[in-house]
């Protein structure tokens, strides 16, 4: 019994250290560096180095991968980033990245439009797409 709660705790800690890939449609050549990626999905930045439109595809609230792309990569919690989008929002100027429910449908939009970039959880990353960082 004492192994199996040790197991399941490595397992739930393994889980929490889980990374966060950001993915791209595998046609997608443009750059892209820590702050190419925060300034796509904060609004700053509006289309790839390949000067092609950059369609922003997040995760709902709550996620996992959110939690951790939200953290490691914007720097934000999800109470700042909710702030900062409903001001934009309000001001008319900008508007936050679309929601996906899950790994598999940021997998999916991403392979299915050159022009988008999402974040799934590292050990979701299928050849369908390319990854252009890891955090």
């Amino acid at each position: 019994m004492k192994n199996l709660i040790y197991i399941a705790f490595m397992l739930l800690c393994a889980q929490s250290y889980a990374g966060v890939a950001v993915i791209v449609h595998p046609s997608n050549a443009s750059s892209f560096d820590d702050s190419t990626i925060k300034r796509i999905f904060t609004g700053k930045e509006k289309s790839f180095s390949n000067g092609n439109k950059a369609i922003p595809i997040g995760q709902e609230a709550g996620s996992a991968a959110t939690e951790e792309f939200n953290s490691k990569v914007l720097n934000k919690s999800s109470a700042q980033l909710k702030a900062y989008w409903s001001k934009l929002i309000f001001t008319g100027k900008g508007t936050p990245p679309k929601e996906a429910s899950n790994d598999a449908e940021v997998l999916q939009t991403v392979s299915g439009n050159p022009d988008t970039i999402g974040f799934v959880s590292s050990s979701a990353v299928t050849g369908d797409v390319k990854v252009v960082k890891e955090f």
